[in-house]
């Protein structure tokens, strides 16, 4: 009888995720964006905090708006850029370049670092370097995604490459936060440039491009072409909506990301593992919302966004009433819970809606316009936090996210009402 107790026991990975963690190309994509994703993970904390070291006194605050922001926004200006050259490329090629440019610039800043020659601008200059082919690296992820599965499991594969981030802001900045108080933050920085190596000889082994997961519309337009992903997401207004929205709500958290840091040294008068703190609360909340979206499936997508954007605006009020650590800490991981799902639900309508052979470059595109949202919203937040308290600046952003949340509710009609897989 043990025997039939156990037989019937419930498995432990639910039934959605056993085929993905199977072996086969998916898995061996996984391992290495989990790696890479942790990585990041730990710069979350180290890529403000050199920044901070860097700067000269009482420019703090502008340096790591510019860090922060150098980390990403010229992705968008890379798939501008180019779009004319690495558009037809295999999504395994890009995965693999981006990967292989981050390894080479974030393993400079070590070693400029080490021989004495790591000034601000260069660490600006050198994370700048990084992230150029970010939109098209990002896209290239979730293009192989959407090839490498049928359409019925890519919202749980999606929910699997999106809890790895979350993950990773559990793991990665719990580790840095201890790491930054006994070693220089520089040669944290140096584990994500190995990590973006592992990625980049993993994908190079996927082999060649991978056949398409469904057949061709025949009535796809021409590839190759500037406007290509553009006029997809015309003929697509449940995109444009998505996408608009999702612009706004990275927008609107940048100056956050600005603010956080300096909220907890000059206010809180806390230390880096405090501010690990906050972003393992926050990774914590976001697995654990990241794996619950395979049971969304079939809810309104417009409606879902809607809520989780209102309830991550809703969290940062408390920072604004003088509320103790131990509660925003808390704010903090229940943003996570509500944000966790956003990804992998926007992700797999995107798959879902575009045609293959124009996935990349639709992706692409989305990458680019959301990597200009969050680092130009960073860049606000530098001069924003010298002129007002930084937990000032948290709660705005807050009820400025709420009130983008009830403008989205007016152009709700835009959302189709059927769930992720309506017609």
């Amino acid at each position: 009888m043990p025997l039939l107790r156990a037989a019937r026991r419930p498995p432990l990975i639910p039934a959605p995720y056993r085929p993905l963690l199977a072996r086969g190309p998916f898995r061996r994509l996984l391992l290495p964006v989990v790696a890479s994703d942790l990585g990041d993970g730990m710069s979350v904390v180290t890529v403000p905090w050199l920044a901070l070291q860097l700067a000269p006194p009482g420019w703090g605050g502008l340096y790591v708006g510019l860090a922060v922001a150098a980390y990403a926004l010229p992705g968008a200006l890379g798939a501008l850029v180019f779009g004319r050259w690495v558009r037809a490329l295999p999504a395994r090629r890009l995965v693999v370049a981006d990967a292989w440019l981050r390894t080479a610039m974030l393993g400079a800043i070590p070693a400029c670092w080490a021989v004495g020659v790591l000034r601000p601008e260069l660490y600006v200059a050198l994370l700048t370097a990084s992230s150029v082919l970010h939109a098209w690296g990002s896209a290239g992820r979730y293009a192989l995604v959407a090839q490498l599965l049928p359409p019925e499991r890519r919202l749980p594969a999606n929910a699997l490459v999106s809890a790895s981030v979350s993950a990773a802001t559990v793991l990665g900045p719990a580790v840095a936060g201890v790491l930054a108080t006994a070693i220089a933050p520089a040669w944290i920085i140096a584990v994500d440039a190995a990590s973006f190596a592992l990625l980049a000889v993993q994908a190079a082994r996927l082999g060649g491009p991978v056949p398409p997961a469904e057949p061709e519309p025949v009535d796809q337009a021409p590839p190759g072409r500037a406007a290509e992903g553009l006029r997809v997401l015309r003929r697509r207004p449940e995109l444009l909506g998505i996408l608009a929205l999702t612009w706004g709500f990275n927008f609107l958290y940048g100056p956050v990301e600005v603010a956080l840091p300096l909220h907890i040294t000059t206010e809180l008068h806390g230390d880096a593992g405090l501010l690990g703190a906050y972003w393992t609360a926050f990774g914590a909340g976001a697995v654990l919302g990241g794996l619950a979206a395979g049971l969304l499936r079939r809810l309104p997508l417009w409606g879902v966004t809607l809520a989780i954007v209102a309830g991550w605006g809703l969290l940062m009020v408390p920072f604004g009433l003088g509320a103790p650590a131990a509660v925003t800490v808390t704010c903090f991981g229940l943003g996570g819970l509500v944000y966790g799902p956003y990804t992998a639900l926007t992700f797999t309508l995107f798959q879902n809606r575009t045609p293959s052979a124009q996935l990349t470059t639709v992706l692409a595109a989305r990458s680019a316009a959301l990597l200009t949202s969050s680092p130009l919203g960073t860049a606000l937040g530098g001069p924003l936090t010298v002129a007002f308290a930084p937990h000032a600046v948290i709660a705005v952003s807050g009820l400025a996210t709420l009130g983008l949340a009830v403008a989205g509710a007016a152009f709700r009609p835009w959302a189709r009402p059927s769930g992720l897989d309506g017609a």
